[in-house]
């Protein structure tokens, strides 16, 4: 059976029942895996990681959107990340014996029946995308949600699939195909969100920093602290250890020093390679963080 993951992100970090429930939802989907799920109240967001066939998958998908239509309104939703729906972010990646063009087909298709069972519309990002300025999720995403009504106007921004209006409680939502990606973040011994939003600008790839390397800073109010938030898009081009020193270095520029190491999510075994001991004083690498750990565990064996 070919394997493919879904890394559901949903605008929902705080509470803990409405999390509970979408998790329940997945789990009553026969055929599907709910390897990790995890949630962060200052981005006020949770990333759920699903392995499964692709019609198993797309189920998983739509059991969360009822979930999530029946709990969530982001009109009354805050949070540091950005968003631009309920379930903001879709994406489908080709795990073992899958292939890139079988997820860009689950993601068109899943889109479709999203849009037309919802009445959410519906943007393609990465792989899935037939447009090139909606490759990037940066580009689709901008504005947010509260900018999505003069966004979805202008005739460049019709929805792939769905409604040209927004949904009063979902916003819109962005599916996808992608390769494995690592969301890492390092938390930082101050308060002063400027700093982590220079360094972001500095080491990520739009701002003449590393390849492959997107990134923002954060304000972690319930810590006191301030974070830069990282995805990293390849690690074997740009390794995790070269990200570390990166944003370690500009953290002392600025006079501050890094606090923690965190991935959050599931992160491929091979990413791993060559970290340092300063990179796991900072935070341990625990086995459920690796995918090919979760995946056999998973298995029951």
């Amino acid at each position: 059976m070919a394997l493919i993951e879904c890394v559901a992100n949903v605008s929902e970090g705080r509470r803990t029942d409405v999390i509970e429930k979408l998790a329940r939802n997945i789990r009553h989907v026969q055929g599907v895996r709910l390897l990790d799920y995890s949630s962060d109240r200052d981005h006020n967001r949770s990333v759920f990681s699903i392995v499964g066939d692709a019609a198993a998958l797309q189920q998983a998908v739509f059991s969360l959107f009822d979930g999530a239509l029946a709990e969530m309104d982001l009109r009354t939703h805050t949070g540091a990340h950005p968003r631009l729906g309920a379930i903001d972010v879709v994406p489908f990646i080709p795990i073992e014996g899958a292939s890139m063009e079988a997820c860009v087909a689950l993601a068109r298709a899943t889109g479709a029946e999203i849009a037309r069972r919802f009445q959410v519309p519906v943007y393609l990002y990465e792989e899935a995308s037939t447009d090139p300025t909606r490759r990037n999720l940066e580009d689709v995403r901008r504005g947010q949600f509260e900018g999505l009504p003069a966004k979805m106007a202008r005739p460049s921004w019709a929805p792939d699939y769905g409604p040209r209006a927004v949904h009063p409680r979902a916003g819109a939502s962005i599916v996808g195909a992608r390769m494995p990606l690592i969301a890492y973040n390092i938390n930082l011994s101050t308060s002063r969100l400027e700093v982590a939003q220079r360094i972001a600008a500095t080491v990520r790839h739009s701002g003449g920093g590393l390849p492959h390397v997107k990134a923002m800073g954060v304000a972690l109010h319930d810590r006191g602290i301030v974070q830069v938030s990282m995805n990293l898009t390849n690690y074997e081009a740009t390794p995790i250890i070269s990200v570390f020193h990166a944003v370690c270095q500009e953290a002392r520029r600025h006079g501050v020093e890094p606090l923690e190491n965190e991935i959050v999510g599931l992160v491929p075994q091979a990413a791993l390679a060559g970290l340092s001991e300063s990179f796991t004083r900072l935070g341990p690498i625990r086995e459920d963080h690796i995918l090919e750990t979760k995946i056999r565990q998973t298995r029951g064996g």
